[in-house]
């Protein structure tokens, strides 16, 4: 008689956190289910296509240079720093809101998955994140091509937009999985979510610098957790610059802080979702 194959069982718990230890290594083993389950999500939103491809890359494209057209006319100057800026930030700012756009309904999405399967809920909001980074990355070779036919500035400092990715990675990861939970008890949030990305935009250093803010709103830095990430993105992207370490640490401490309150609150209601969605 053959070897009986080994059958691994998801025990829910009761209250509180589950055991993390063995949470966070049942995750790790579902990594090649978290890569599947994203696959089939970008062949829905037909990424594997030509048609798809161009469509991720012109949406934020079309987009920057409407900003760029209207900025030169209620401005009345511009350069190709400036556009380089929009552009490269609104790639950015995308991979973020399609993290978010993505996550908040992915328990609720789940529903058939999360009544029949056992596995850590923790991998839905996970794979909305990596969907949005694929996403992403058609975006980033479009922009080198973009900033070569513009003349920008070319620097080893422009390899601190690695960093820069991740913590923007980790940040919107961190909302995602929290949002993805409340919207199990309160549905609306999807509604929302589309403003709140919007007043993101508008408050955030995308369609102006940091440099052009005025004095007296200095203090949107001190509650935007977009404004430090921004400014190095386009530091090191644009002006081929080194980003202020400052800048960085607020950003790395922002995503660590969401990131891990995010997670500790879906943890913590987990258990409940089988019997709300």
């Amino acid at each position: 008689m053959g070897t009986a194959t080994p059958v691994e069982v998801f025990v829910p718990f009761r209250k509180g956190l589950p055991p993390l230890r063995k949470y966070w290594s049942t995750l790790w083993k579902r990594r090649s289910f978290i890569a599947e389950y994203s696959r089939t999500q970008l062949h829905e939103q037909h990424f594997d296509s030509v048609f798809g491809q161009i469509w991720l890359i012109l949406n934020p494209l079309l987009l920057s240079g409407v900003y760029f057209v209207l900025i030169v006319i209620i401005g009345g100057h511009s350069d190709k720093m400036r556009y380089g800026h929009l552009t490269a930030c609104l790639f950015l700012f995308y991979l973020m809101a399609n993290t978010l756009s993505g996550g908040v309904k992915s328990v609720t999405s789940g529903q058939r998955l999360i009544l029949n399967t056992a596995f850590p809920r923790l991998m839905l909001p996970i794979s909305a994140s990596v969907v949005a980074f694929f996403r992403f990355l058609p975006t980033i070779f479009i922009f080198l091509i973009l900033r070569t036919i513009l003349g920008l500035p070319i620097g080893w400092n422009m390899l601190w937009s690695i960093p820069i990715v991740l913590i923007a990675i980790l940040f919107s990861s961190g909302v995602a999985i929290l949002i993805s939970c409340i919207n199990v008890y309160f549905r609306d949030i999807a509604n929302f979510l589309p403003y709140f990305t919007r007043m993101l935009l508008y408050l955030s250093p995308i369609l102006w610098e940091t440099s052009a803010i005025k004095p007296q709103l200095r203090k949107v830095e001190l509650v935007n957790p977009l404004f430090p990430l921004l400014d190095s993105w386009s530091r090191a992207v644009v002006h081929a610059q080194a980003p202020h370490l400052t800048s960085m640490l607020i950003s790395l401490a922002w995503a660590v802080l969401v990131f891990t309150f995010g997670t500790y609150f879906f943890l913590v209601r987990e258990r409940e979702f089988a019997v709300r969605v």
